[in-house]
Formats: C-alpha cells, sequence, structure tokens
C-alpha cells in the first residue's frame, strides 16, 4: 500500500497524494481519515494540503483539462470572452466536468504566454492567440 511507503519519510504526505491522485484520478474525500491516520497528521492538515495545491483534486475529472488563462495580459487581449465562450460551448463553469466525463474545466493565472495571450491549455498543450472560433477548431480536432 502506498501509505506505508511514505508513512516514515519526512514530507512523505506529497509524493503519497500525487500516487493516491495517479492511480485514482482524484483523491477521494473517504481516504483523507486513513491517510491522516497513517501519516500521523490530522484530518485538517491532509484537507489543508489537498485544498491548497491546484493539482489535488477530490472529485473525478474529465479526461481531458482545459485551462483558460486569467491573468491580466490575456484579460488584456480577450480572454474573458473566451472565458464565456468556452464555458457556453462545453455547458459547465470552471471546476466542472462535462456531463459525459471527457472534458474539465479550469482557471489558470498564467501559463507563462503572455506575448500570444489569450492561451488555453488542452491536456498539457498551451494554444496562443485563442479566440472562440479557434478554440471551437481545438476542441473539434480532439
Amino acid at each position: 500500500m502506498a501509505l506505508q511507503k511514505f508513512a516514515h519519510i519526512a514530507g512523505g504526505l506529497l509524493p503519497l497524494l500525487h500516487e493516491v491522485q495517479a492511480s485514482l484520478g482524484h483523491i477521494p474525500k473517504d481516504t483523507v481519515a486513513a491517510i491522516a491516520s497513517g501519516m500521523g497528521l490530522s484530518r485538517a492538515e491532509v484537507h489543508g494540503v489537498i485544498s491548497f495545491y491546484h493539482d489535488f483534486h477530490d472529485q473525478p475529472r474529465g479526461q481531458t483539462c482545459i485551462q483558460v488563462c486569467r491573468a491580466e495580459a490575456c484579460q488584456a487581449m480577450g480572454s474573458r470572452v473566451l472565458e464565456q465562450h468556452v464555458k457556453a460551448r462545453l455547458g459547465i463553469d470552471y471546476g466542472g466536468t462535462t456531463a459525459d466525463g471527457r472534458f474539465s474545466l479550469e482557471p489558470v493565472y498564467c501559463l507563462g504566454n503572455c506575448a500570444c495571450s489569450p492561451s488555453v491549455r488542452i491536456a498539457d498543450k498551451v494554444y496562443a492567440r485563442v479566440n472562440a472560433e479557434r478554440f471551437d477548431t481545438l476542441l473539434e480536432d480532439l
């Protein structure tokens, strides 16, 4: 069990949580008590780590994560309009997953692509100068 592997390692909570999420796709809420007990921590401490880091999720996510940049440079170049289009097209808000489980939508606050705003990340690939039409094309290509 992963818990035994990390229980006696200083700072072992983070690698344990990464392993649980990699295995299950998220960190189920009903595992927090067992993780806390096994790591000698309180449930609040474990929950605090899960909720602090944006890469950890306590609910299942879609097969593909879509992130729309909300940083100032992207906002100045139209990301708010793009954001509304993406939400309408997918039929979900930030933090949501489409009914078919294909896509999850998350905000991100910089993709390091400011000169080519607005930007989105789909899975692990960043796309530049994305408008509604380009987003639709990217989505269709998936």
